[in-house]
């Protein structure tokens, strides 16, 4: 499947046009414009060669395939996934985007096509043991997310430390330990506590949660439609191949059939 990445969204044009409000009009234009958050492997990233790769963009490549239309991603993270959407610059989201009350008052979701929660990274030898002594520590976090929404509730007292990208500007931060910890995605803590040495993760998942399709607000069919595509994704094998694919065969995928 061929991608056109957009590095920046200053640069999208006819904005109205780029939106489709049925599955029959992404068909018609031979296309569809997807958001998906290149900075937060294995979810998404970018391969050696700078091309999209993680467990989003195999789904949005089995979703746009099995509609016969090009998969045109615009790499999108934090508050800007959802802006994006609303105004009509991206057809679906399809960026790691946890499915809350408060985003739900706003856009649509699917149903679940995968599910996670919150982990926390720290510096080896930073005495950081609980989520409390996260207090008066910073903290590297994603604008917008829902690791920064947690945290400002549960820890008011952290200095959280925003970046557009976790990777690679949260990243870089713990790497250069110029923060104290990090907080995102268990499937991206997970991913980098392999390969930074220096880090470790603390036990325990905060705030699990569905991760689904965000679908701007007015479009039923749209959305009935995606269901029924994520419930044949589930039975095909699919799910349970990509996400062995991402994190290891012997790794065993979430249950996301129950509500």
């Amino acid at each position: 499947m061929k991608y056109l990445i957009f590095i920046s969204t200053l640069f999208l044009l006819n904005l109205s046009a780029a939106h489709a409000t049925s599955i029959e009009d992404i068909v018609a234009r031979g296309y569809m414009n997807v958001g998906i958050s290149l900075g937060g492997p294995p979810m998404g990233g970018r391969d050696g060669h700078n091309e999209p790769m993680g467990y989003d963009v195999d789904f949005a490549n089995r979703l746009a395939n099995h509609l016969g239309v090009d998969l045109r991603i615009t790499d999108v993270y934090g508050d800007a996934r959802v802006s994006l959407l609303i105004s009509e610059q991206l057809d679906l989201i399809i960026a790691n985007l946890t499915r809350t009350p408060e985003r739900a008052q706003v856009i649509d979701f699917s149903d679940a096509y995968f599910r996670t929660g919150l982990k926390i990274i720290v510096q080896k030898g930073s005495g950081i043991k609980t989520l409390e002594d996260l207090s008066g520590k910073r903290v590297t976090v994603g604008r917008g997310t829902s690791g920064a929404i947690f945290l400002s509730k549960n820890v008011p007292k952290a200095e959280l430390v925003y970046t557009d990208n976790f990777a690679p500007n949260g990243v870089l931060l713990l790497r250069q330990r110029r923060v104290d910890a990090g907080i995102e995605d268990a499937s991206s803590i997970d991913f980098l506590a392999r390969d930074i040495k220096s880090l470790e993760v603390l036990p325990g998942i905060f705030v699990s949660g569905d991760i689904a399709i965000g679908v701007k607000k007015g479009q039923p069919e749209l959305l009935d439609w995606l269901n029924h595509y994520i419930a044949d994704y589930i039975s095909s094998g699919d799910y349970h191949k990509y996400y062995q694919k991402w994190w290891g065969e012997n790794s065993a995928a979430p249950d996301i059939t129950k509500k």
